[in-house]
């Protein structure tokens, strides 16, 4: 996979009002975490590490570049970014460090690729897994794991053991879930006509309302009545 760099530098954790002054000045406050357990606490170009950030999978591999001999040339993936929650901008990141000659375990993205056959006939495309677990050396690791779905019809399921990875790349399951369906179109609801007289809406082959039904039965039996009174 292609290897990006980013340029960081070491910083104080204290005074507690240091982190607030780092970001007004444009860069982000960040956390390395090391294969033996060590953290080193560190500070990013804010436009730098979103251009770095900015993938479908979010996942690449990445080269410090710092003035401190500690940090220099150690290559990193971003563990976990904190956003501000309306406006997205980020405010603390964590980095782990990897070893180029280990596997790791990470998610990937997944990116649907193709037009079903069920979307000609209507059907919906419903993804139900948005990235997997895969286990892979840190070069070999992929932005996105690419799944054909040309082939599904309405109803079709396709699941985690038939999607295809590149070179070494192993998916990490216990169970073999679905990843992508094609839905049925939807069914249109029954029609609805409106009444002549109220102008009230009724549906389609629906029973008359008992008080309307009474009201035309009434009507008659008060004129006969009231003919009857005339005629005595």
């Amino acid at each position: 996979m292609e290897t990006v760099e980013l340029s960081c530098e070491k910083r104080e954790v204290r005074p507690k009002g240091l982190v607030n002054r780092i970001r007004h000045e444009g860069r982000v406050p960040g956390v390395i975490y090391g294969n033996l357990g060590v953290t080193t606490a560190i500070a990013v170009g804010a436009g730098d590490l979103k251009s770095r950030a900015h993938s479908a999978g979010r996942q690449r591999l990445i080269r410090l570049k710092s003035a401190a001999a500690e940090l220099d040339g150690k290559h990193v993936i971003i563990k976990d970014l904190q956003r501000t929650p309306v406006s997205g901008v980020i405010l603390h990141v964590d980095l782990y460090e990897v070893d180029l000659n280990k596997p790791l375990r990470v998610a990937i993205a997944l990116r649907f690729v193709g037009r079903a056959a069920g979307i000609i006939d209507g059907g919906i495309l419903q993804p139900l897994e948005r990235e997997v677990e895969v286990e892979c050396l840190p070069l070999e690791m992929p932005e996105t794991i690419d799944v054909d779905v040309t082939a599904l019809k309405i109803h079709d399921v396709m699941h985690i053991s038939a999607l295809k990875f590149v070179g070494n790349v192993k998916p990490i399951f216990d169970t073999d879930f679905p990843v992508v369906t094609v839905l049925p179109p939807t069914v249109a609801e029954a029609p609805v006509v409106a009444a002549a007289a109220e102008g009230e809406a009724i549906v389609e082959g629906a029973a008359p309302a008992p008080a309307a039904a009474d009201a035309k039965t009434a009507e008659p039996a008060a004129k006969e009545g009231g003919g009857k009174d005339k005629k005595g």
